[in-house]
């Protein structure tokens, strides 16, 4: 029989970082929750738990953890419809939800979509960010449940539903576009112009330039992994980037921002991608992204 008192302890030390937080959010102490964790370590023959600041769970225990979002949101489902099974003891707390999302998803259309499913299901969210051709990568891990993904086929044990696309612009301000593109955007202006990457797997920047200029530019420029300060660096002449139309379209009407290239936007598909076995207690997850996806996004498409 699984121990899930000790199952649950090692999950919400996972999740807070620490076994006082965890004891707080069982309301339990300290002890307690290294007694339970220790108990199914000794059981199972394998750590599950990285002692640290803070603490992480290993690869087993990231298994476990997952199992514990399974049976959290069954128990849910369950209480709902028979209440009375509850018997007062609420230290298992809401179900936590564990997705990855790409950080412009994040910044532009994803919350509204997570706050109205928070608000409707009562569930939590535990948001993980990377870049979105590398999302897919901890469904395949296990340590998620669901993911917006750049990647269409489905991960193994997963469903897919096409979002649309994100697009996104080349931008700057009008004083940048003047002093480094005087006689217009060229492979060799490009490359000497500072640009913007958020980090190093983003590869929009060099994308948009083999597309909008059908040569490869070798570009250089500031390291800034922040959707927000994208924008506001492109405003304040430090760069140019690969800026969300959704969060520059009033800048650009407004001639704060311009496009280096006018009309020359690149469309990025984007994936729902989740797992099976929790998709039928996360059917309101998946409707309020496929809602806020219908609203925000393109038709999906990669073209210029």
């Amino acid at each position: 029989m699984i121990d899930y008192a000790s199952l649950r302890a090692v999950a919400a030390v996972a999740e807070t970082g620490s076994f006082e937080k965890a004891a707080r959010q069982l309301n339990v102490t300290p002890s307690a929750v290294s007694q339970r964790v220790k108990h199914l370590e000794d059981r199972i023959g394998a750590a599950l738990i990285v002692r640290g600041a803070p603490c992480v769970a290993t690869e087993k225990g990231a298994w476990l953890c997952r199992h514990m979002q399974h049976v959290s949101l069954l128990e849910q489902d369950l209480f709902r419809e028979l209440p009375g099974l509850e018997d007062g003891d609420r230290s298992s707390g809401r179900a936590t939800v564990a997705v990855a999302v790409n950080a412009d998803s994040l910044g532009s259309w994803f919350l509204p979509a997570a706050a109205r499913f928070s608000e409707r299901a009562g569930h939590l969210l535990a948001v993980t960010v990377d870049d979105q051709d590398h999302t897919a990568e901890w469904l395949k891990r296990g340590q998620v449940l669901a993911a917006v993904t750049s990647l269409a086929k489905p991960v193994s044990g997963c469903r897919a539903l096409s979002l649309g696309a994100l697009r996104y612009r080349a931008t700057a301000s009008p004083a940048f576009l003047a002093r480094h593109f005087p006689s217009g955007v060229t492979a060799e202006a490009l490359a000497d112009a500072p640009s913007l990457t958020f980090n190093q797997k983003d590869l929009l920047q060099e994308q948009w330039a083999k597309v909008a200029l059908g040569c490869k530019a070798g570009l250089s420029g500031h390291w800034l992994p922040s959707t927000q300060a994208f924008v506001d660096a492109c405003l304040l002449g430090l760069g140019w980037g690969m800026n969300p139309d959704l969060l520059v379209r009033d800048h650009l009407k407004a001639g704060r921002l311009v496009e280096l290239v006018p009309g020359a936007h690149l469309d990025i598909p984007l994936f729902w991608q989740i797992n099976r076995m929790a998709a039928d207690q996360l059917v309101q997850l998946t409707a309020a992204i496929a809602q806020a996806a219908k609203t925000c996004l393109e038709p999906a498409k990669s073209e210029i």
